[in-house]
């Protein structure tokens, strides 16, 4: 390996971390990691769930229909035969962290 090509990876493995941490204070998005029920739903579902999400004003408008998302995708589960994990964290709380959400 060429000293150009280490300097490179070099600046590269100093640079990511740094730009992860920037993009994680980005807008709230959709995601496999993040989304109860992610693979039950439809590309075009996840959009509009995504859209939704950054819609909601108050942390109870949200909540209310995080609460509906997570039963029609328990429900969905059950009919395929599979229990779904209980989410991690909640994307409620983490718009409204960020200021996102009265």
């Amino acid at each position: 390996m060429t000293e150009l090509a280490r300097m490179t990876l070099l600046a590269y493995a100093l640079w990511l971390p740094l730009v992860a941490d920037a993009l994680a204070d980005g807008p709230w998005h959709a995601a496999r990691q993040n989304t109860y029920g992610w693979q039950f739903m439809t590309p075009d579902e996840r959009v509009e769930h995504q859209r939704q999400m950054r819609s909601f004003a108050t942390y109870q408008d949200c909540k209310a229909y995080q609460n509906g998302h997570h039963a029609e995708m328990a429900e969905r589960a059950r009919q395929a035969g599979v229990v779904l994990e209980q989410p991690r964290e909640s994307g409620c709380e983490k718009l409204r962290a960020r200021g996102r959400l009265q």
